[in-house]
């Protein structure tokens, strides 16, 4: 039985309103707009900001995330040897409860690694390739869109973190649906350019009809410009057309465009680890510190 046959919709959303742990998904209908990047940053300048962060990776099986912070190679290891379960992708399937039950408290730390960066990652498996056709086979729509949600608010929940933020799919799909469903707070990562903003545009009308079919309180609580290069006129008229069209969304900062950042993923760490950054780097920090605590102040005033 789900929370939806317990609880009539107006009910379940004021339990939802109750909840302590502040969750949000980073999410455009689009790949390669840095959602990753933004997610692990965000996560990272709220752990160092005193928080209790949790970031799960429902991006892919290419496993982002961890890469980001240097443990996927370990993973890919604990995979191969059938040691990985279980996993991001079990807690959507109808026989996690039963695994739970038997595992007890290991049940979801199996599914946590412990960064050197003051953040724990949910991280991507392979298994969540196949996850998007066994939603679909889910014949209650309400069900198939919750059991994220279901998973975070009976094990997550107590595990008392301050914030969890969900690195979703750049397409919409049933996972995607599933981890806007249960963070409830979109971050949506643009770049400066026309396409990005028609997607931006698209996502607010996604999440306007998912409001009107589940009587959900989601929103678009960010929107980050990402990657810009401020040296083009195009990236300033840009940031003008996405301040206008969401004046109450918009990040606090934008984040410069730093080879910086690149690097620092590529060799396993965040853009905070850096000893000896650029200036466009540095601007970088500086924006996801500024965006982090306003993203903690939006969230914390929607609950």
């Amino acid at each position: 039985m789900t929370p939806a046959d317990v609880y009539p919709k107006l009910q379940r959303n004021l339990l939802l309103k109750m909840k302590e742990t502040l969750r949000a998904a980073t999410f455009l209908d689009k790949g390669g707009t840095g959602k990753t990047t933004v997610a692990a940053h965000l996560g990272v300048a709220c752990a160092r900001q005193g928080h209790e962060v949790l970031l799960i990776d429902l991006a892919g099986k290419q496993g982002d995330l961890a890469k980001h912070f240097g443990l996927w190679e370990e993973y890919q290891n604990r995979i191969a040897a059938d040691e990985a379960w279980p996993n991001v992708a079990t807690v959507f399937r109808d026989q996690w409860d039963a695994i739970a039950d038997k595992l007890g408290d290991d049940a979801v730390e199996n599914l946590i690694l412990r960064t050197d960066e003051r953040v724990d990652i949910v991280p991507a498996h392979p298994n969540l390739d196949g996850l998007d056709t066994e939603l679909a086979n889910i014949d209650d729509t309400e069900d198939r869109y919750s059991r994220l949600s279901r998973f975070l608010d009976e094990y997550v929940d107590p595990l008392r973190y301050d914030i969890v933020l969900i690195d979703l799919p750049g397409l919409t799909n049933n996972v995607s649906y599933n981890g806007l469903w249960a963070a409830g707070n979109v971050i949506a990562p643009v770049e400066p350019g026309a396409f990005e903003a028609q997607q931006a545009a698209r996502l607010d009308a996604d999440m306007a009809q998912i409001r009107e079919q589940f009587v959900s309180d989601m929103s678009l609580t960010m929107v980050v410009p990402n990657k810009v290069d401020t040296r083009t006129v195009l990236a300033d008229e840009y940031l003008d057309t996405f301040a206008e069209t969401y004046p109450a969304a918009m990040a606090p900062a934008y984040v410069p465009a730093s080879q910086d950042i690149r690097n620092a993923a590529e060799r396993g760490h965040s853009a905070f680890r850096l000893k000896s950054p650029s200036q466009t780097a540095e601007k970088a920090r500086s924006a996801f510190v500024q965006n982090a605590k306003e993203l903690v102040e939006r969230l914390k005033e929607g609950e």
